[in-house]
């Protein structure tokens, strides 16, 4: 492993972490986040160059809006360096290959939908679009075209498994268990995995999910809280710790 290599994914993901950040901010409410110019959220006045170098402006303006001088919101602080690590370690397990493409598109639409979906509750179809038509190219460039089409039904089988569960949960609880954005991103979920490792990453969101959902209904008084990033969460840890369908056949046959 080149430790070079490690430093440049790392200041990239750093980069595309803050402009991730932005996509998620400003897609649900259908601003300009390609040509725009960023702005303070308080009191909207343009941000230079050093007013957006990841991570160091915020130490160095000490978490403060160098025109306004309120304090700044670490959402923006703490996505630059999750998806630095995430860069980092996405090379660090799958080098230079397509799986490192499809890893760093994961880690991608993890910081977007999650930024997305904790600020507004909203998974924008654009992002889900977006990615799927990513993921699917990619694995016809591995794979070839036939088998790609195949993870497209994948897509939908795991598409069709969340609405159903979807369905129980409204049942079940009288009210909206699962969001719209929440369905259709296992499409997305299909066209990398196995619907056998898909069903797996439901299982693994809704165990992260669960004490969060606790926690949250007792302090604040929530009763609904953003299921999509726990979701991603499992996703791109079945893909990154590469379980693959057979192994999970395996296990429960052992059980």
């Amino acid at each position: 492993m080149n430790f070079v290599y490690l430093i440049i994914f790392f200041v990239f993901g750093l980069f595309f972490g803050s402009f991730f950040t932005v996509v998620g901010l400003r897609l649900p409410k259908h601003e300009n986040f390609i040509t725009n110019r960023s702005y303070c959220d308080t009191c909207h006045h343009e941000l230079s160059f050093f007013d957006m170098i990841p991570i160091v402006s915020y130490l160095l303006l000490r978490r403060k809006c160098r025109y306004c001088k309120e304090r700044i919101d670490g959402l923006s602080t703490a996505m630059e360096f999750f998806t630095g690590v995430l860069f980092a370690l996405a090379y660090a397990v799958f080098g230079f290959s397509y799986e490192l493409a499809i890893a760093l598109g994961i880690v991608s639409m993890l910081i977007i939908i999650s930024v997305s979906d904790m600020s507004y509750m909203i998974i924008p179809d654009e992002v889900l679009i977006f990615f799927s038509g990513y993921f699917l190219i990619l694995m016809a460039l591995k794979f070839g075209v036939t088998d790609s089409l195949f993870h497209i039904l994948y897509g939908f089988i795991l598409f069709g498994v969340m609405y159903c569960i979807m369905l129980f949960g409204n049942f079940l609880f009288h009210k909206e268990s699962l969001g719209g954005g929440d369905i259709k991103m296992m499409f997305v979920f299909g066209t990398v995995l196995h619907p056998l490792v898909g069903l797996i990453s439901i299982f693994l969101g809704s165990f992260l999910a669960l004490p969060i959902s606790f926690i949250l209904m007792r302090k604040r008084k929530q009763s609904l809280i953003p299921f999509g990033p726990f979701l991603l969460i499992g996703f791109a840890f079945l893909y990154f710790t590469k379980i693959d369908s057979s192994m999970i056949i395996q296990f429960i046959k052992g059980i």
